[in-house]
């Protein structure tokens, strides 16, 4: 019971919490596989931009230059896979899997070089970090039946990078379903060669989605590296890049659904973590805390394997397109 209570207070604000980078990554995933390129390195290119986030952030103390940084940095990951899978044909999975690598590696070498520190950043302070937002009338609503505890518990006192996560959802769907660009994208994602007969560059809009998909997945990394903790230390995404590519599986590429499946997995982590090592359900018995980390992939297995609904990606994903002369 105390359990119950504790996790009914802090469950909200921490699902919000973690499930920030998560939407960050599915939106990103969602942008690219739109257009045809299959994207497994979102994790690489977060981890990526909450390096260059941590480094620029310290050495300038500024959270807003980490910011752009972390952007920059995940955005020359994206054209990196770009090129390989755009220009080059080469194979998507291996690309993305080779980015990954890279991006483990390369932080945590350039990270103990120049710090000393088995490959952690100094701490960030102050205007170094992105601090919460105590929202307008927090206080005031914090006693009021249900509309306090959701306003003031939950909504406020959580990271600019959050609020901008949750934004670009209606953003997303707006630009995928209202605007020439998105009709485009989706069209290159099923029929690139009715594209290219239309006169539309297939590489130039696979390109500006893999741009867009390093935007989203350097804020996920200055997230992670200024806001959600005070510096970078190796793997700090944890897997994050992996699930959100999951998330966006288990809601078949669709935005509203995938911030709905970021924040069914945001809450599955902060469960784990609330539990600590295991729970004891009476009748059930002890359940491990691994379990409840393991569920967000579990589901998507699921999905995948049409237990639940069956997932259909994008008919072009993962397939090089080759002009027709």
């Amino acid at each position: 019971m105390d359990f119950l209570m504790t996790l009914g207070i802090t469950a909200p604000a921490a699902t919000i919490r973690l499930a920030t980078p998560l939407l960050l990554c599915c939106l990103a995933g969602l942008y690219s596989e739109r257009s045809g390129i299959v994207d497994i390195g979102l994790e690489g290119k977060m981890l990526s931009g909450a390096f260059a986030a941590a480094v620029v952030a310290s050495t300038y103390n500024s959270a807003l230059l980490g910011l752009v940084a972390a952007i920059i940095t995940a955005i020359a990951f994206s054209v990196l896979h770009g090129i390989a899978s755009i220009n080059y044909r080469g194979n998507q999975i291996v690309s993305g899997v080779a980015i990954n690598q890279l991006a483990v590696g390369l932080t945590a070498f350039l990270g103990n070089t120049w710090y000393g520190q088995g490959g952690r950043t100094p701490d960030l302070s102050g205007s170094a970090r992105f601090l919460p937002i105590d929202l307008p009338g927090a206080a005031a609503l914090a006693n009021v039946p249900v509309i306090g505890p959701i306003y003031s518990g939950a909504l406020s006192e959580q990271s600019p990078l959050t609020y901008f996560a949750f934004l670009c959802v209606p953003l997303t769907v707006w630009a995928i379903y209202r605007t020439r660009f998105g009709l485009r994208l989706r069209a290159v994602g099923e029929n690139p060669q009715a594209v290219d007969t239309a006169g539309i560059s297939v590489a130039w809009l696979r390109y500006r989605a893999v741009i867009i998909c390093g935007v989203l997945t350097g804020v996920a990394g200055a997230f992670l590296s200024t806001s959600y903790s005070a510096a970078f230390v190796p793997n700090m995404t944890g897997g994050r890049g992996y699930m959100g590519l999951a998330a966006l599986i288990f809601a078949k590429w669709r935005p509203w659904q995938s911030m709905g499946a970021c924040l069914l997995f945001g809450l599955l982590n902060a469960i784990a973590n609330q539990m600590g090592s295991n729970m004891v359900i009476p009748g059930i018995g002890n359940i491990p805390s691994e379990l409840i980390d393991a569920m967000p992939y579990i589901l998507t297995v699921l999905m995948l394997a049409g237990f639940v609904g069956t997932a259909h990606p994008p008919r072009a994903a993962g397939v090089p397109y080759v002009k027709e002369r």
